[in-house]
């Protein structure tokens, strides 16, 4: 191994401790196993399916999941989507897809998913590092929307990607300006879908609030920040009280945020 691969390697083994493995073939977990105690000397968990792997995340938590695709009885795709709406510690963990068949339509499928990067076999120790790289030195910003729940998409920079991206930007870090943007486009989303998702919906508000209350703290926007602060109050003492919620009370409550939304955005709604 070159001086350069073993430097990377020793800033990504801190987050390589344990390493999950998503797999019905015997000879496909254990190469990866192999691998990764070599490279970080991670402790391994082995699922043969989706079932017993978001089972086993409770409790072993893993920091990287590789789940294989293409083959029964592991979908990595759906399992993926459902770890990203799961109320699990890990649903944030980074979740490498392993397969023999990379189309372009399966590679768009688990990027849609939450999935973080696609590696092709057969692979090379270089192809893994590459994406192992990837996952933990090089973090994405996290989107926690109703329809999409995973790393930002904008940001997909898996090796087997060679498509466009379906936003404009594709900066490491994300403008505030950029970011405030988002986080009032989703607002405006989960607000609407809080009849029909209400779990989910607010789970979004949430986070969006976070991120609002961020942008707010960046730019030194005073009104912003209180504006988040209040409405991110108003969203516990509901969800204490339990769904249903209302829509009408929220948008009204939402208000002096969506206020902030670019004008061609509001136009657009």
């Amino acid at each position: 191994m070159f001086n350069t691969d073993a430097k990377i390697i020793q800033r990504m083994a801190p987050l390589l401790q344990r390493v999950m493995i998503v797999d019905p073939q015997p000879a496909g977990a254990r190469l990866i196993s192999e691998l990764m105690r070599d490279i970080a000397r991670s402790q391994i968990c082995v699922a043969e399916t989706e079932a017993k792997a978001l089972r086993l995340t409770a409790s072993f938590e893993p920091q990287v999941i590789f789940a294989e695709h293409g083959s029964t009885p592991v979908d990595g795709v759906a399992f993926t989507r459902n770890l990203r709406r799961s109320h699990l510690p890990c649903r944030y963990a980074p979740v490498i897809i392993v397969t023999g068949q990379a189309t372009a339509a399966g590679i768009l499928e688990a990027r849609d998913a939450g999935v973080h990067e696609f590696l092709r076999k057969p692979f090379t120790l270089k192809d893994l590092l590459r994406r192992l790289e990837a996952v933990t030195l090089r973090p994405r910003d996290w989107v926690e929307a109703v329809c999409y729940v995973g790393p930002d998409r904008r940001r997909f920079n898996s090796g087997d990607y060679t498509g466009a991206l379906k936003r404009r930007s594709d900066a490491r870090a994300t403008p505030d300006s950029e970011r405030l943007a988002q986080a009032l486009k989703i607002l405006r989303s989960a607000i609407v879908a809080v009849g029909s998702d209400p779990v989910q919906a607010m789970r979004s508000m949430q986070a969006q609030v976070t991120d609002l209350r961020k942008c707010g703290m960046s730019v030194a926007d005073l009104k912003l920040t209180t504006s988040a602060i209040d409405f991110g109050r108003h969203l516990d003492q509901i969800e204490r009280k339990g769904a249903p919620y209302d829509g009408e009370e929220l948008a009204a409550k939402a208000a002096p945020l969506l206020a902030y939304m670019p004008q061609e955005e509001a136009v657009a709604a």
